[in-house]
Protein backbone atom coordinates (compact mmCIF):
# COMPACT_ATOMS: atom_id res chain seq x y z
CA UNK A 1 0.00 0.00 0.00
CA UNK A 2 1.05 3.61 -1.24
CA UNK A 3 1.42 5.83 1.14
CA UNK A 4 -0.20 7.96 0.07
CA UNK A 5 -3.41 5.53 0.49
CA UNK A 6 -2.69 4.56 3.32
CA UNK A 7 -2.95 8.26 4.71
CA UNK A 8 -6.35 8.47 2.91
CA UNK A 9 -6.72 5.15 4.57
CA UNK A 10 -6.26 6.53 8.05
CA UNK A 11 -8.43 9.96 7.23
CA UNK A 12 -11.38 7.80 6.50
CA UNK A 13 -10.88 5.57 9.38
CA UNK A 14 -13.05 6.65 12.48
CA UNK A 15 -11.10 8.10 15.23
CA UNK A 16 -11.03 6.76 18.72
CA UNK A 17 -13.98 8.26 20.69
CA UNK A 18 -15.85 8.39 17.02
CA UNK A 19 -16.35 10.76 14.79
CA UNK A 20 -17.40 13.74 16.77
CA UNK A 21 -14.72 12.64 19.21
CA UNK A 22 -12.05 16.03 20.24
CA UNK A 23 -15.08 18.26 19.68
CA UNK A 24 -15.18 20.48 22.61
CA UNK A 25 -11.12 21.15 23.45
CA UNK A 26 -10.94 21.89 19.60
CA UNK A 27 -13.41 24.54 19.68
CA UNK A 28 -12.37 26.14 22.95
CA UNK A 29 -8.99 26.64 21.26
CA UNK A 30 -10.23 27.38 18.05
CA UNK A 31 -12.18 29.91 19.37
CA UNK A 32 -9.39 31.36 21.92
CA UNK A 33 -6.67 31.74 18.75
CA UNK A 34 -9.62 32.94 15.71
CA UNK A 35 -12.38 33.82 17.99
CA UNK A 36 -10.81 37.80 17.01
CA UNK A 37 -11.43 37.51 13.12
CA UNK A 38 -14.85 37.43 14.13
CA UNK A 39 -14.84 40.92 15.52
CA UNK A 40 -14.34 43.17 12.51
CA UNK A 41 -17.48 41.61 11.26
CA UNK A 42 -19.36 42.12 14.34
CA UNK A 43 -18.13 45.47 14.58
CA UNK A 44 -18.82 46.49 10.66
CA UNK A 45 -22.59 45.28 11.20
CA UNK A 46 -23.09 46.97 14.38
CA UNK A 47 -21.82 50.49 12.84
CA UNK A 48 -23.82 49.94 10.46
CA UNK A 49 -27.02 49.55 12.00
CA UNK A 50 -26.79 51.91 14.76
CA UNK A 51 -25.38 54.61 12.71
CA UNK A 52 -28.72 54.84 10.69
CA UNK A 53 -30.63 55.26 14.18
CA UNK A 54 -28.20 58.43 14.87
CA UNK A 55 -28.39 59.59 11.89
CA UNK A 56 -31.34 59.93 10.74
CA UNK A 57 -33.09 62.24 12.94
CA UNK A 58 -30.21 64.62 12.18
CA UNK A 59 -30.09 64.58 8.49
CA UNK A 60 -33.83 64.20 8.02
CA UNK A 61 -35.17 66.45 10.85
CA UNK A 62 -38.58 67.45 9.14
CA UNK A 63 -41.07 65.46 7.44
CA UNK A 64 -40.57 67.14 4.47
CA UNK A 65 -37.09 66.27 4.30
CA UNK A 66 -38.02 62.51 4.67
CA UNK A 67 -40.60 62.63 1.91
CA UNK A 68 -37.78 64.19 -0.21
CA UNK A 69 -35.49 61.28 0.78
CA UNK A 70 -38.39 58.71 -0.66
CA UNK A 71 -38.37 60.41 -3.54
CA UNK A 72 -34.60 60.58 -3.93
CA UNK A 73 -34.77 56.41 -3.18
CA UNK A 74 -37.64 56.10 -5.82
CA UNK A 75 -35.93 58.00 -8.37
CA UNK A 76 -33.17 55.78 -8.11
CA UNK A 77 -33.86 52.04 -8.68
CA UNK A 78 -30.49 50.75 -8.40
CA UNK A 79 -30.49 51.46 -4.31
CA UNK A 80 -33.33 48.79 -4.38
CA UNK A 81 -30.92 45.97 -5.98
CA UNK A 82 -28.61 46.53 -3.23
CA UNK A 83 -30.75 47.70 -0.06
CA UNK A 84 -33.86 45.84 -0.99
CA UNK A 85 -37.54 47.29 -0.79
CA UNK A 86 -37.91 50.58 1.06
CA UNK A 87 -41.22 50.09 3.24
CA UNK A 88 -41.30 53.70 4.89
CA UNK A 89 -38.95 56.23 5.11
CA UNK A 90 -40.56 58.92 7.61
CA UNK A 91 -39.22 56.40 10.74
CA UNK A 92 -35.59 56.31 11.85
CA UNK A 93 -36.56 52.06 12.26
CA UNK A 94 -37.89 51.92 8.99
CA UNK A 95 -34.90 53.58 7.79
CA UNK A 96 -32.72 51.77 9.63
CA UNK A 97 -34.87 48.61 8.27
CA UNK A 98 -34.09 49.56 4.61
CA UNK A 99 -30.39 50.43 4.90
CA UNK A 100 -28.75 47.91 7.09
CA UNK A 101 -31.34 44.50 6.47
CA UNK A 102 -29.82 43.19 3.22
CA UNK A 103 -26.56 44.77 3.71
CA UNK A 104 -25.67 43.48 7.05
CA UNK A 105 -27.27 40.03 6.36
CA UNK A 106 -24.53 40.26 3.10
CA UNK A 107 -21.86 41.10 5.93
CA UNK A 108 -22.76 38.24 8.41
CA UNK A 109 -23.06 36.06 5.67
CA UNK A 110 -20.00 36.82 4.48
CA UNK A 111 -18.19 36.40 7.87
CA UNK A 112 -19.97 33.07 8.60
CA UNK A 113 -18.38 31.60 4.59
CA UNK A 114 -14.91 32.83 5.85
CA UNK A 115 -15.12 31.48 9.31
CA UNK A 116 -16.19 27.88 8.05
CA UNK A 117 -13.95 27.44 5.05
CA UNK A 118 -10.44 29.17 6.71
CA UNK A 119 -11.97 26.07 9.72
CA UNK A 120 -11.84 23.36 7.52
CA UNK A 121 -10.58 23.39 3.77
CA UNK A 122 -8.18 25.61 4.71
CA UNK A 123 -6.49 23.88 7.63
CA UNK A 124 -6.17 21.14 5.04
CA UNK A 125 -4.47 22.88 2.45
CA UNK A 126 -1.81 24.28 4.95
CA UNK A 127 -1.50 21.36 6.42
CA UNK A 128 -2.71 21.95 9.97
CA UNK A 129 -5.88 19.63 9.79
CA UNK A 130 -3.03 16.88 9.29
CA UNK A 131 -1.77 17.63 12.79
CA UNK A 132 -4.53 17.94 14.44
CA UNK A 133 -5.72 14.61 12.73
CA UNK A 134 -2.49 12.64 14.24
CA UNK A 135 -4.33 12.99 17.71
CA UNK A 136 -7.50 12.13 19.34
CA UNK A 137 -9.81 13.35 16.76
CA UNK A 138 -13.05 12.55 15.05
CA UNK A 139 -13.35 12.75 11.18
CA UNK A 140 -16.21 14.94 11.47
CA UNK A 141 -15.34 17.35 14.51
CA UNK A 142 -13.17 19.94 12.52
CA UNK A 143 -16.63 20.49 10.22
CA UNK A 144 -18.44 20.50 13.54
CA UNK A 145 -16.19 23.10 15.00
CA UNK A 146 -16.09 25.28 11.89
CA UNK A 147 -19.52 25.31 11.26
CA UNK A 148 -19.97 26.37 15.41
CA UNK A 149 -17.76 28.93 14.99
CA UNK A 150 -19.51 30.59 12.24
CA UNK A 151 -23.15 29.79 14.25
CA UNK A 152 -21.57 31.42 16.96
CA UNK A 153 -20.18 34.40 15.41
CA UNK A 154 -23.01 35.44 13.60
CA UNK A 155 -25.36 35.03 16.44
CA UNK A 156 -22.75 37.70 17.65
CA UNK A 157 -23.42 39.89 15.00
CA UNK A 158 -27.11 39.97 15.54
CA UNK A 159 -27.07 40.52 19.30
CA UNK A 160 -24.60 42.93 19.58
CA UNK A 161 -25.88 45.02 16.79
CA UNK A 162 -29.58 44.68 17.88
CA UNK A 163 -28.03 46.18 21.68
CA UNK A 164 -26.14 48.33 20.29
CA UNK A 165 -28.65 49.56 17.82
CA UNK A 166 -31.48 49.97 20.89
CA UNK A 167 -29.02 52.12 23.24
CA UNK A 168 -28.49 54.42 20.04
CA UNK A 169 -32.33 55.11 19.70
CA UNK A 170 -33.57 52.37 18.18
CA UNK A 171 -36.80 50.59 19.03
CA UNK A 172 -36.86 47.17 20.92
CA UNK A 173 -38.99 45.05 18.26
CA UNK A 174 -37.60 46.35 15.26
CA UNK A 175 -33.87 46.06 16.44
CA UNK A 176 -33.88 42.69 17.75
CA UNK A 177 -35.78 41.25 14.53
CA UNK A 178 -33.16 43.04 12.37
CA UNK A 179 -30.58 41.35 14.37
CA UNK A 180 -32.13 38.22 13.93
CA UNK A 181 -32.27 38.34 10.45
CA UNK A 182 -28.28 39.12 10.36
CA UNK A 183 -27.84 36.25 12.91
CA UNK A 184 -30.04 33.70 10.55
CA UNK A 185 -28.30 35.00 7.53
CA UNK A 186 -25.09 34.54 8.71
CA UNK A 187 -26.28 30.54 9.73
CA UNK A 188 -27.74 29.65 6.58
CA UNK A 189 -24.45 30.47 4.40
CA UNK A 190 -22.17 29.05 7.52
CA UNK A 191 -24.73 25.71 5.71
CA UNK A 192 -23.61 26.59 2.25
CA UNK A 193 -19.99 27.03 2.94
CA UNK A 194 -19.91 23.76 4.89
CA UNK A 195 -21.28 22.28 1.51
CA UNK A 196 -18.88 23.57 -0.52
CA UNK A 197 -16.12 23.32 1.58
CA UNK A 198 -16.84 19.18 0.68
CA UNK A 199 -17.24 20.13 -2.76
CA UNK A 200 -14.45 22.54 -3.98
CA UNK A 201 -11.05 21.36 -4.59
CA UNK A 202 -9.16 23.71 -2.48
CA UNK A 203 -10.23 26.72 0.64
CA UNK A 204 -10.17 29.25 -2.59
CA UNK A 205 -12.65 27.20 -4.71
CA UNK A 206 -14.73 26.58 -1.70
CA UNK A 207 -14.66 30.10 -1.06
CA UNK A 208 -15.36 31.12 -4.22
CA UNK A 209 -18.71 28.62 -4.45
CA UNK A 210 -20.41 29.75 -1.46
CA UNK A 211 -19.62 33.77 -1.99
CA UNK A 212 -20.45 33.63 -5.80
CA UNK A 213 -24.00 31.59 -4.52
CA UNK A 214 -24.64 34.72 -1.86
CA UNK A 215 -23.71 36.88 -4.58
CA UNK A 216 -26.36 35.54 -7.08
CA UNK A 217 -29.20 35.27 -4.74
CA UNK A 218 -28.14 38.86 -3.09
CA UNK A 219 -28.40 40.02 -6.94
CA UNK A 220 -31.87 38.34 -7.66
CA UNK A 221 -33.31 39.11 -4.75
CA UNK A 222 -33.20 42.86 -5.09
CA UNK A 223 -34.04 42.17 -8.82
CA UNK A 224 -36.98 40.47 -7.95
CA UNK A 225 -38.11 43.38 -5.73
CA UNK A 226 -37.30 46.30 -7.83
CA UNK A 227 -38.84 44.77 -10.84
CA UNK A 228 -42.24 43.94 -8.75
CA UNK A 229 -41.86 39.76 -9.18
CA UNK A 230 -44.49 37.54 -8.76
CA UNK A 231 -45.01 36.78 -4.79
CA UNK A 232 -43.53 33.36 -5.46
CA UNK A 233 -39.93 34.84 -5.93
CA UNK A 234 -39.79 35.94 -2.25
CA UNK A 235 -40.60 32.16 -0.86
CA UNK A 236 -37.67 30.57 -3.94
CA UNK A 237 -34.73 32.92 -2.34
CA UNK A 238 -33.30 32.53 0.91
CA UNK A 239 -32.35 36.06 1.20
CA UNK A 240 -35.98 37.44 0.16
CA UNK A 241 -37.08 35.31 3.81
CA UNK A 242 -35.16 38.10 5.75
CA UNK A 243 -36.94 40.65 3.75
CA UNK A 244 -40.31 39.58 4.37
CA UNK A 245 -39.40 39.61 8.16
CA UNK A 246 -40.12 43.65 7.77
CA UNK A 247 -38.68 45.09 10.92
CA UNK A 248 -40.58 48.23 11.66
CA UNK A 249 -43.32 47.42 9.19
CA UNK A 250 -44.10 44.11 9.86
CA UNK A 251 -42.33 42.42 12.19
CA UNK A 252 -42.47 38.56 11.32
CA UNK A 253 -40.81 36.69 13.07
CA UNK A 254 -41.60 33.28 11.52
CA UNK A 255 -39.80 33.78 8.43
CA UNK A 256 -36.65 32.67 10.25
CA UNK A 257 -37.50 29.39 11.05
CA UNK A 258 -37.23 28.75 7.45
CA UNK A 259 -33.90 29.44 7.52
CA UNK A 260 -33.20 27.55 10.84
CA UNK A 261 -34.49 24.77 9.13
CA UNK A 262 -32.76 25.49 5.83
CA UNK A 263 -29.56 25.73 7.95
CA UNK A 264 -29.93 22.12 9.62
CA UNK A 265 -30.49 20.89 6.55
CA UNK A 266 -27.43 22.16 4.93
CA UNK A 267 -25.33 20.78 7.65
CA UNK A 268 -26.76 16.80 7.22
CA UNK A 269 -25.33 17.72 3.73
CA UNK A 270 -22.23 18.97 4.46
CA UNK A 271 -21.08 16.18 6.86
CA UNK A 272 -22.52 13.44 4.33
CA UNK A 273 -20.41 14.24 1.46
CA UNK A 274 -17.36 15.01 4.05
CA UNK A 275 -18.09 11.46 5.15
CA UNK A 276 -16.93 10.14 0.76
CA UNK A 277 -14.51 12.53 0.36
CA UNK A 278 -10.64 11.76 0.63
CA UNK A 279 -8.83 14.03 2.97
CA UNK A 280 -7.65 17.15 1.32
CA UNK A 281 -9.63 16.51 -1.95
CA UNK A 282 -12.65 18.01 -2.67
CA UNK A 283 -15.98 15.88 -4.23
CA UNK A 284 -15.09 17.95 -7.35
CA UNK A 285 -11.06 16.85 -8.31
CA UNK A 286 -8.72 19.43 -10.38
CA UNK A 287 -7.38 17.41 -13.35
CA UNK A 288 -3.83 16.83 -13.61
CA UNK A 289 -1.58 19.60 -15.08
CA UNK A 290 0.25 19.24 -18.37
CA UNK A 291 3.35 16.49 -18.64
CA UNK A 292 5.62 19.60 -19.19
CA UNK A 293 5.04 23.51 -18.52
CA UNK A 294 4.24 25.63 -20.58
CA UNK A 295 4.17 28.70 -18.71
CA UNK A 296 7.27 30.65 -19.88
CA UNK A 297 6.40 34.44 -19.24
CA UNK A 298 4.95 36.58 -15.69
CA UNK A 299 1.79 37.52 -18.07
CA UNK A 300 1.21 33.39 -18.64
CA UNK A 301 2.04 32.56 -15.30
CA UNK A 302 -0.53 35.44 -13.98
CA UNK A 303 -3.15 34.33 -16.55
CA UNK A 304 -2.88 30.76 -15.67
CA UNK A 305 -3.05 31.21 -11.96
CA UNK A 306 -6.25 33.60 -12.22
CA UNK A 307 -7.73 31.86 -15.23
CA UNK A 308 -10.01 29.98 -13.45
CA UNK A 309 -11.58 32.87 -11.50
CA UNK A 310 -11.49 35.36 -15.05
CA UNK A 311 -13.80 32.71 -16.89
CA UNK A 312 -16.38 32.70 -13.60
CA UNK A 313 -16.65 36.46 -13.41
CA UNK A 314 -16.87 36.74 -17.31
CA UNK A 315 -20.07 34.04 -16.56
CA UNK A 316 -20.91 36.60 -13.98
CA UNK A 317 -20.88 39.55 -15.89
CA UNK A 318 -22.96 38.38 -19.06
CA UNK A 319 -25.62 37.40 -16.04
CA UNK A 320 -25.33 40.57 -14.81
CA UNK A 321 -25.46 42.29 -17.61
CA UNK A 322 -28.98 40.67 -18.55
CA UNK A 323 -30.43 41.58 -15.35
CA UNK A 324 -29.18 45.15 -15.15
CA UNK A 325 -30.29 45.39 -19.00
CA UNK A 326 -33.50 43.89 -18.52
CA UNK A 327 -34.09 45.77 -15.24
CA UNK A 328 -32.94 49.11 -17.93
CA UNK A 329 -36.21 47.82 -19.73
CA UNK A 330 -38.39 48.25 -16.65
CA UNK A 331 -37.15 51.72 -15.36
CA UNK A 332 -40.36 53.80 -16.81
CA UNK A 333 -42.71 51.51 -15.36
CA UNK A 334 -41.11 51.17 -11.90
CA UNK A 335 -40.51 54.82 -11.58
CA UNK A 336 -44.08 55.50 -12.83
CA UNK A 337 -45.03 53.34 -9.67
CA UNK A 338 -43.30 55.46 -7.51
CA UNK A 339 -45.68 58.34 -6.11
CA UNK A 340 -42.93 60.35 -4.61
CA UNK A 341 -40.84 60.84 -7.84
CA UNK A 342 -44.16 60.93 -9.79
CA UNK A 343 -44.19 64.43 -7.16
CA UNK A 344 -41.26 65.20 -8.21
CA UNK A 345 -41.73 65.07 -12.20
CA UNK A 346 -45.03 66.96 -11.95
CA UNK A 347 -43.26 70.10 -10.02
CA UNK A 348 -40.98 70.00 -13.18
CA UNK A 349 -37.64 69.75 -11.34
CA UNK A 350 -36.74 66.69 -13.91
CA UNK A 351 -37.98 64.93 -16.59
CA UNK A 352 -38.38 60.87 -17.47
CA UNK A 353 -35.39 61.58 -20.06
CA UNK A 354 -32.86 63.06 -17.51
CA UNK A 355 -34.21 60.11 -14.75
CA UNK A 356 -33.56 57.17 -17.16
CA UNK A 357 -29.94 58.99 -18.37
CA UNK A 358 -29.09 59.33 -14.33
CA UNK A 359 -29.99 55.60 -14.00
CA UNK A 360 -27.57 54.19 -16.72
CA UNK A 361 -24.99 55.79 -15.33
CA UNK A 362 -25.60 54.64 -11.74
CA UNK A 363 -26.52 51.17 -13.02
CA UNK A 364 -22.96 51.11 -15.39
CA UNK A 365 -21.13 52.76 -12.12
CA UNK A 366 -22.32 50.08 -9.78
CA UNK A 367 -21.63 47.44 -12.39
CA UNK A 368 -17.87 49.23 -12.47
CA UNK A 369 -17.84 48.45 -9.00
CA UNK A 370 -18.10 44.71 -9.10
CA UNK A 371 -16.14 44.64 -11.58
CA UNK A 372 -13.24 46.44 -9.83
CA UNK A 373 -13.64 43.15 -6.66
CA UNK A 374 -11.65 40.79 -9.03
CA UNK A 375 -8.89 42.94 -10.01
CA UNK A 376 -8.15 43.86 -6.35
CA UNK A 377 -8.29 39.98 -5.76
CA UNK A 378 -5.84 39.48 -8.80
CA UNK A 379 -3.28 41.76 -6.75
CA UNK A 380 -4.31 39.76 -3.59
CA UNK A 381 -3.25 37.11 -5.27
CA UNK A 382 -0.09 38.38 -5.68
CA UNK A 383 0.06 38.51 -2.10
CA UNK A 384 -0.96 35.29 -1.11
CA UNK A 385 1.93 33.67 -3.63
CA UNK A 386 4.76 35.50 -1.76
CA UNK A 387 3.21 34.47 1.81
CA UNK A 388 3.58 31.07 0.56
CA UNK A 389 7.19 31.56 -0.86
CA UNK A 390 6.68 30.73 -4.87
CA UNK A 391 7.68 34.05 -5.66
CA UNK A 392 10.97 34.92 -4.44
CA UNK A 393 12.44 31.35 -6.62
CA UNK A 394 10.33 33.06 -9.60
CA UNK A 395 12.45 36.02 -9.05
CA UNK A 396 15.87 34.52 -8.63
CA UNK A 397 15.76 33.54 -12.54
CA UNK A 398 15.90 36.33 -15.13
CA UNK A 399 12.20 37.76 -14.41
CA UNK A 400 12.89 40.80 -12.46
CA UNK A 401 10.18 42.76 -9.62
CA UNK A 402 9.11 44.94 -11.99
CA UNK A 403 8.11 42.64 -15.20
CA UNK A 404 6.63 40.18 -12.44
CA UNK A 405 4.45 42.58 -10.78
CA UNK A 406 3.65 44.59 -14.27
CA UNK A 407 2.30 41.73 -15.54
CA UNK A 408 -0.32 40.69 -12.72
CA UNK A 409 -1.28 44.42 -12.37
CA UNK A 410 -2.02 44.52 -16.35
CA UNK A 411 -3.85 41.13 -15.56
CA UNK A 412 -5.80 43.53 -13.23
CA UNK A 413 -6.54 46.24 -14.92
CA UNK A 414 -7.34 44.44 -18.12
CA UNK A 415 -9.86 41.63 -17.14
CA UNK A 416 -11.53 44.27 -14.66
CA UNK A 417 -12.28 46.37 -17.94
CA UNK A 418 -13.34 43.29 -19.42
CA UNK A 419 -15.88 42.68 -17.11
CA UNK A 420 -17.67 46.34 -17.33
CA UNK A 421 -17.77 45.82 -21.16
CA UNK A 422 -19.45 42.52 -20.91
CA UNK A 423 -21.83 43.58 -19.11
CA UNK A 424 -21.86 46.91 -20.55
CA UNK A 425 -23.02 45.40 -23.92
CA UNK A 426 -26.11 43.51 -22.64
CA UNK A 427 -27.14 46.76 -21.09
CA UNK A 428 -26.60 48.60 -23.83
CA UNK A 429 -28.46 45.49 -26.17
CA UNK A 430 -31.24 45.47 -24.15
CA UNK A 431 -31.72 49.05 -23.32
CA UNK A 432 -31.60 50.04 -26.65
CA UNK A 433 -34.20 47.79 -27.83
CA UNK A 434 -36.75 49.42 -25.28
CA UNK A 435 -38.25 52.53 -25.55
CA UNK A 436 -36.02 54.46 -23.62
CA UNK A 437 -34.67 56.95 -26.42
CA UNK A 438 -31.34 55.81 -25.46
CA UNK A 439 -28.97 53.99 -28.46
CA UNK A 440 -26.63 51.47 -27.92
CA UNK A 441 -23.83 53.49 -28.53
CA UNK A 442 -24.38 55.63 -26.10
CA UNK A 443 -24.82 53.09 -23.73
CA UNK A 444 -22.09 51.44 -24.07
CA UNK A 445 -19.32 54.37 -24.73
CA UNK A 446 -20.92 55.00 -21.09
CA UNK A 447 -19.33 51.78 -19.76
CA UNK A 448 -16.26 52.71 -21.93
CA UNK A 449 -16.36 56.08 -19.92
CA UNK A 450 -16.61 53.94 -16.15
CA UNK A 451 -13.58 52.33 -16.73
CA UNK A 452 -10.99 54.74 -15.76
CA UNK A 453 -12.85 55.14 -12.24
CA UNK A 454 -12.28 51.54 -12.44
CA UNK A 455 -8.98 51.52 -12.83
CA UNK A 456 -8.59 54.22 -10.01
CA UNK A 457 -10.13 51.56 -7.32
CA UNK A 458 -7.80 48.82 -8.48
CA UNK A 459 -4.64 51.19 -9.02
CA UNK A 460 -4.97 51.81 -4.76
CA UNK A 461 -4.39 47.55 -4.54
CA UNK A 462 -2.02 47.71 -6.41
CA UNK A 463 -0.31 50.52 -3.71
CA UNK A 464 -0.98 49.02 -1.20
CA UNK A 465 0.22 45.27 -2.03
CA UNK A 466 3.04 46.92 -3.50
CA UNK A 467 4.34 48.91 -0.52
CA UNK A 468 2.34 48.17 2.26
CA UNK A 469 1.27 44.51 2.26
CA UNK A 470 1.54 43.90 5.63
CA UNK A 471 -2.15 46.03 5.51
CA UNK A 472 -3.56 44.44 2.35
CA UNK A 473 -6.54 44.76 3.86
CA UNK A 474 -6.44 48.31 3.16
CA UNK A 475 -6.64 47.31 -0.64
CA UNK A 476 -10.25 47.08 -0.30
CA UNK A 477 -10.80 50.30 0.50
CA UNK A 478 -11.54 51.89 -2.55
CA UNK A 479 -14.16 49.41 -2.97
CA UNK A 480 -15.45 50.30 -0.16
CA UNK A 481 -15.37 53.97 -0.15
CA UNK A 482 -16.69 53.71 -4.21
CA UNK A 483 -19.55 51.77 -2.94
CA UNK A 484 -21.08 53.76 -0.38
CA UNK A 485 -19.79 57.30 -1.54
CA UNK A 486 -21.59 56.42 -4.92
CA UNK A 487 -25.05 54.86 -3.85
CA UNK A 488 -25.91 56.60 -0.66
CA UNK A 489 -23.58 60.30 -0.89
CA UNK A 490 -26.17 61.75 -3.12
CA UNK A 491 -28.85 60.16 -1.26
CA UNK A 492 -27.71 61.73 2.15
CA UNK A 493 -27.13 65.04 0.33
CA UNK A 494 -22.96 64.97 1.03
CA UNK A 495 -20.97 67.72 0.00
CA UNK A 496 -18.97 67.44 -3.44
CA UNK A 497 -16.26 67.35 -2.00
CA UNK A 498 -16.75 64.07 -0.27
CA UNK A 499 -18.74 62.45 -2.81
CA UNK A 500 -15.35 63.70 -5.10
CA UNK A 501 -13.40 60.75 -3.11
CA UNK A 502 -15.46 58.44 -4.75
CA UNK A 503 -13.45 57.95 -8.59
CA UNK A 504 -17.26 57.14 -10.08
CA UNK A 505 -18.09 60.51 -9.07
CA UNK A 506 -16.39 61.67 -11.78
CA UNK A 507 -17.35 59.74 -14.39
CA UNK A 508 -19.59 62.38 -16.80
CA UNK A 509 -22.92 61.59 -18.29
CA UNK A 510 -21.89 61.37 -22.22
CA UNK A 511 -25.31 61.12 -23.16
CA UNK A 512 -25.38 64.84 -23.15
CA UNK A 513 -24.12 67.78 -24.76
CA UNK A 514 -21.13 69.34 -23.78
CA UNK A 515 -19.78 66.31 -21.53
CA UNK A 516 -16.94 67.55 -18.94
CA UNK A 517 -13.97 65.00 -19.10
CA UNK A 518 -11.82 66.95 -16.49
CA UNK A 519 -13.05 64.46 -13.99
CA UNK A 520 -11.72 61.56 -15.99
CA UNK A 521 -8.44 63.70 -16.48
CA UNK A 522 -7.54 63.87 -12.55
CA UNK A 523 -8.83 60.29 -11.79
CA UNK A 524 -6.55 58.78 -14.61
CA UNK A 525 -3.39 61.11 -12.52
CA UNK A 526 -4.27 59.84 -9.14
CA UNK A 527 -4.19 56.29 -10.79
CA UNK A 528 -0.89 57.00 -11.75
CA UNK A 529 0.13 57.99 -8.28
CA UNK A 530 -1.06 55.08 -6.78
CA UNK A 531 0.60 52.70 -9.62
CA UNK A 532 4.09 54.84 -9.12
CA UNK A 533 4.09 54.24 -5.17
CA UNK A 534 2.49 50.41 -5.93
CA UNK A 535 6.00 49.57 -8.10
CA UNK A 536 8.33 51.61 -6.41
CA UNK A 537 7.43 49.81 -3.06
CA UNK A 538 6.90 46.16 -4.68
CA UNK A 539 10.63 46.97 -6.36
CA UNK A 540 12.43 47.96 -2.96
CA UNK A 541 10.82 46.12 0.09
CA UNK A 542 11.38 42.68 1.16
CA UNK A 543 9.25 39.94 0.16
CA UNK A 544 6.56 37.86 2.28
CA UNK A 545 6.71 41.23 4.75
Amino acid sequence: MSTATATRAAHRAPARGGALAGTRPLLRTSLRHDGRKLAPWVAIVTVLSASSVLVYPWVFPTLESRQALAGAVGANPALGLIFGPAYDLTTADGFNAWRALALGGFLAALGAIFAVVRATRAQEDSGQAELLASGVLGRGSRLLVGAAIALIGSLLVGVVSALVTVLCGGSWGPSLLLGATFTATGWMFAGVAAVTAQIGADARTATSMAVGTLGALFVLRGFAYSVEAPEWTSWVNPLSWMTETRPATGDRWWPLLLAVALTAVLLVVAFALQAGRDFGQGTIKPGPGPARGTTRTPWRLAVRLNRGQIVTWVIAFVLLGVVFGYFATSITDILAGDSAVQQVMAAGATGPEQLVSAFLVTILSLVGIIASVPGVQVLLKVRSEETEDRVEPLLATAVSRPRYYAANVLLALASSTLYVLVAGVFVAWLASTADLGVEFGDVLLQAVATVPAVWTVVAVSVAVVGARPAVSIAAWAGVLLSFGLTLLGPTFGLDDWVLGISPFWHVPNVTVTDVDLTGLGWITLVTAGFLAIGFAGFRRRDLAR
